[in-house]
């Protein structure tokens, strides 16, 4: 069995003030998750009659991006390219004293202890983030040739999961390399090129809007993105930009 000393973040809504509790587990299983972690506690919580602590998780697989949070400093993990639900009891030596928290940023309000309002990314991708085709006219994907090089490329930029980390690491909150990656890898093949320089405009636009932060190119977002998408996104997103002005 392992011990773990956690102090995890509880706020009931955005407006509410939170703070850190304080929980001792010593019934746990190095091989655990920490949603499993996380799982195991709100169970003796739901059976002492108090408020199990609020977290979101879906596939637990590193793909859907929901389970991220702070792990003592740590966006979503200490081990690298790593989501949380990815992360194991094992990264943690018996006895450590751990603090989760939220992704801390202002366009990502708290709805609740460790669950953040992602709302802001999907209305990003509702500005633009698709490929525009009438029903029924779509063409066979195969008739399109297109260099495995290119494709690799737009590929490693649609391998982002919309998990957020890049805004919590960056200090100015920014969502450059979110908004860019979903940009490139549609406007990089030849299905998404008509709709290119409206995309590139009405996504960043967006961005804009929901009150995210400047780039000031530190890297921060590409150290702790769990897909490992490279800044290069946000330098071709710019030129992209300026072109279509």
């Amino acid at each position: 069995m392992m011990k773990l000393e956690l102090n995890i973040w509880r706020q009931t809504d955005a407006k509410a003030k939170g703070a850190f509790a304080k929980y001792s587990l010593d019934d746990l299983d190095a091989h655990m998750s920490v949603p499993e972690m996380l799982d195991h506690l709100n169970t003796k919580l739901v059976k002492k009659g108090e408020d199990p602590v609020a977290f979101e998780s879906d596939c637990r697989e590193g793909i859907c991006g929901q389970c991220g949070f702070v792990i003592s400093g740590h966006v979503h993990s200490p081990e690298k390219d790593t989501t949380t639900c990815q992360t194991h009891l094992r990264s943690f030596r018996d006895g450590e004293e751990l603090w989760l928290e939220p992704f801390r940023a202002g366009s990502f309000p708290i709805k609740k202890d460790l669950i953040i309002d992602r709302s802001a990314f999907d209305r990003i991708m509702a500005a633009g983030g698709y490929i525009g085709v009438n029903t029924g006219q779509a063409a066979e994907a195969n008739s399109t040739l297109i260099k495995n090089e290119l494709a690799e490329t737009a590929f490693d930029a649609a391998a982002c999961i919309g998990c957020g980390a890049c805004v919590a690491a960056c200090k100015n909150a920014s969502a450059s390399l979110f908004t860019a990656a979903k940009i490139n890898h549609l406007s990089m093949l030849p299905q998404g090129a008509p709709e290119a320089e409206r995309r590139v405009k009405s996504m960043v636009a967006q961005m804009d809007e929901e009150g995210f932060g400047a780039c000031s190119f530190t890297g921060a977002c590409e150290a702790v993105c769990p897909q490992a998408i490279s800044v290069q996104n946000i330098v071709d997103m710019n030129k992209r930009w300026r072109k279509a002005l």
